[in-house]
Protein backbone atom coordinates (compact mmCIF):
# COMPACT_ATOMS: atom_id res chain seq x y z
CA UNK A 1 0.00 0.00 0.00
CA UNK A 2 0.97 3.88 -0.91
CA UNK A 3 0.77 5.92 1.94
CA UNK A 4 -0.53 9.52 1.89
CA UNK A 5 -0.54 12.29 4.23
CA UNK A 6 -4.47 12.88 4.81
CA UNK A 7 -4.71 15.50 7.05
CA UNK A 8 -3.95 17.54 10.69
CA UNK A 9 -6.63 17.73 13.10
CA UNK A 10 -7.32 20.96 15.65
CA UNK A 11 -9.06 20.89 18.38
CA UNK A 12 -10.50 24.38 19.66
CA UNK A 13 -12.74 25.89 21.79
CA UNK A 14 -14.29 28.00 19.60
CA UNK A 15 -13.81 26.20 15.52
CA UNK A 16 -15.26 29.01 13.51
CA UNK A 17 -12.95 31.58 15.47
CA UNK A 18 -10.10 29.17 14.78
CA UNK A 19 -10.56 28.39 11.19
CA UNK A 20 -11.00 32.04 10.49
CA UNK A 21 -7.78 33.00 11.90
CA UNK A 22 -6.14 30.19 9.59
CA UNK A 23 -8.08 31.71 6.65
CA UNK A 24 -6.68 35.35 7.47
CA UNK A 25 -3.11 34.19 8.82
CA UNK A 26 -2.22 31.66 6.08
CA UNK A 27 -4.57 31.36 3.33
CA UNK A 28 -6.54 28.78 4.11
CA UNK A 29 -10.06 27.92 2.45
CA UNK A 30 -12.77 26.45 4.58
CA UNK A 31 -14.37 23.41 2.60
CA UNK A 32 -16.85 22.53 5.17
CA UNK A 33 -18.44 23.91 8.08
CA UNK A 34 -20.93 20.93 9.92
CA UNK A 35 -21.97 19.84 13.11
CA UNK A 36 -21.23 15.72 13.08
CA UNK A 37 -23.38 13.57 14.80
CA UNK A 38 -20.68 13.17 17.35
CA UNK A 39 -21.87 16.77 18.43
CA UNK A 40 -18.94 18.51 17.54
CA UNK A 41 -18.77 21.21 14.89
CA UNK A 42 -16.35 20.00 12.44
CA UNK A 43 -14.69 22.99 10.09
CA UNK A 44 -12.40 21.37 7.29
CA UNK A 45 -10.11 23.55 5.83
CA UNK A 46 -7.45 23.65 3.04
CA UNK A 47 -3.82 25.26 2.73
CA UNK A 48 -3.00 26.56 -0.26
CA UNK A 49 -0.83 23.84 -1.42
CA UNK A 50 -3.73 21.26 -1.02
CA UNK A 51 -3.34 19.53 2.83
CA UNK A 52 -6.35 18.96 4.61
CA UNK A 53 -6.45 20.83 7.88
CA UNK A 54 -9.26 20.24 10.48
CA UNK A 55 -10.90 22.20 13.18
CA UNK A 56 -13.22 20.67 15.46
CA UNK A 57 -14.72 21.55 19.25
CA UNK A 58 -15.16 18.86 21.76
CA UNK A 59 -17.66 15.90 21.08
CA UNK A 60 -20.47 15.61 23.28
CA UNK A 61 -19.01 14.82 26.86
CA UNK A 62 -16.21 14.75 25.35
CA UNK A 63 -13.35 16.56 28.32
CA UNK A 64 -10.48 18.20 26.86
CA UNK A 65 -6.72 18.95 28.14
CA UNK A 66 -5.39 22.33 27.30
CA UNK A 67 -3.00 22.85 24.84
CA UNK A 68 0.85 23.36 25.14
CA UNK A 69 2.43 26.09 22.58
CA UNK A 70 5.85 25.03 24.09
CA UNK A 71 8.10 22.29 23.06
CA UNK A 72 6.82 19.42 23.74
CA UNK A 73 6.52 15.22 23.02
CA UNK A 74 3.66 13.76 20.92
CA UNK A 75 2.84 16.06 17.87
CA UNK A 76 4.88 19.22 18.83
CA UNK A 77 4.11 21.59 15.97
CA UNK A 78 3.63 21.99 12.20
CA UNK A 79 5.87 24.14 10.16
CA UNK A 80 4.72 26.48 7.45
CA UNK A 81 6.89 28.20 4.65
CA UNK A 82 6.89 32.39 5.02
CA UNK A 83 9.06 34.55 2.23
CA UNK A 84 9.75 37.19 4.77
CA UNK A 85 10.45 35.85 8.27
CA UNK A 86 10.76 39.59 10.17
CA UNK A 87 7.18 40.65 7.90
CA UNK A 88 5.28 37.54 8.53
CA UNK A 89 6.20 37.64 12.93
CA UNK A 90 4.94 41.09 12.98
CA UNK A 91 2.23 40.27 10.86
CA UNK A 92 1.21 36.97 13.01
CA UNK A 93 1.54 39.09 16.40
CA UNK A 94 -0.85 41.96 15.06
CA UNK A 95 -3.33 39.11 14.55
CA UNK A 96 -2.65 37.98 18.30
CA UNK A 97 0.43 35.03 18.17
CA UNK A 98 2.92 35.35 20.45
CA UNK A 99 6.61 34.78 19.51
CA UNK A 100 7.75 31.69 21.44
CA UNK A 101 11.49 31.06 20.19
CA UNK A 102 14.01 32.88 16.81
CA UNK A 103 13.99 33.94 14.50
CA UNK A 104 16.92 32.07 14.07
CA UNK A 105 19.30 31.34 11.33
CA UNK A 106 20.71 28.07 10.50
CA UNK A 107 24.10 27.89 7.87
CA UNK A 108 23.19 26.64 5.15
CA UNK A 109 19.62 25.87 6.12
CA UNK A 110 16.37 28.00 6.84
CA UNK A 111 15.89 30.87 9.45
CA UNK A 112 12.75 29.49 11.70
CA UNK A 113 10.92 30.63 14.45
CA UNK A 114 8.38 29.09 16.86
CA UNK A 115 4.98 31.77 17.28
CA UNK A 116 2.49 30.39 19.53
CA UNK A 117 -1.04 30.49 17.63
CA UNK A 118 -4.78 30.66 18.85
CA UNK A 119 -5.60 26.88 21.16
CA UNK A 120 -1.94 27.23 22.17
CA UNK A 121 -1.25 25.63 18.85
CA UNK A 122 2.64 25.99 18.00
CA UNK A 123 3.61 26.83 14.81
CA UNK A 124 7.55 26.70 12.82
CA UNK A 125 7.71 29.34 10.49
CA UNK A 126 10.45 28.86 8.13
CA UNK A 127 12.20 30.93 5.46
CA UNK A 128 14.24 28.82 3.25
CA UNK A 129 17.50 30.24 1.35
CA UNK A 130 17.31 31.78 -1.33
Amino acid sequence: MAYEFNHVHLKAPDPKKTADWYVEAFGFTIVSDTVRPVGDRFIRCRTSDGIAINISGARTNESMGEGDENAHYGLEHFGINVDDMDAEIERLIGLGATLKEGPTGNPGGPTIAFIAAPDNTRIELLQLPT
